[in-house]
């Protein structure tokens, strides 16, 4: 789908990111880690990438088929999933939140799996929304400079024998 190795790598990077906010969650809730946590992170972890998907692909798609620049690729890209990303984040966020305050019946069983969710997916969105883009950008300016550099070598590999 991304036609680079790399793409997938910086869409990886939102899934720590929204382990620190999990645990940062369980750490303010009083919560302990279980089973029921260990549940919201690994729903945490599809969502998180999901919207680091969506972003990274729009920005690839406007590079490719609009011809943006990398800068006005990015700054684009993500000023038009930015909608997108918060709707998502806001709705899940929302409706965890009573069972996160612990109201209602059953609610002490499920609390860290909220807690671990709602709180790792708040912080996911924000550092998508800032960090992604700019490790992408700096990452793929990073290879259009070295891309440039060879080109200028002439695309080969000087190989020095001793």
């Amino acid at each position: 789908q991304f036609e680079a190795f790399v793409h997938p790598l910086i869409i990886m990077l939102t899934v720590p990111l929204g382990a620190i906010g999990s645990f940062l969650g369980l750490a303010i809730s009083g919560s302990r880690i279980g089973v029921p946590s260990m549940l919201g992170l690994i729903i945490l972890v599809g969502v998180a990438v999901n919207n680091g998907i969506v972003l990274i692909d729009h920005i690839n798609s406007l590079r490719r088929k609009e011809s943006y620049s990398l800068t006005d690729s990015v700054i684009q890209g993500s000023a038009n999933r930015l909608r997108a990303v918060l709707m998502t984040t806001l709705t899940t966020v929302l409706a965890l939140l009573p069972l996160s305050l612990g109201i209602g019946s059953g609610a002490e069983v499920l609390k860290p799996l909220a807690v671990t969710f709602s709180s790792g997916l708040f912080i996911s969105t924000l550092m998508t929304l800032f960090v992604i883009p700019t490790v992408y950008h700096l990452v793929e300016g990073g290879l259009a400079k070295g891309r440039a550099r060879s080109e200028q070598q002439g695309g080969t590999i000087n190989v020095v024998e001793n």
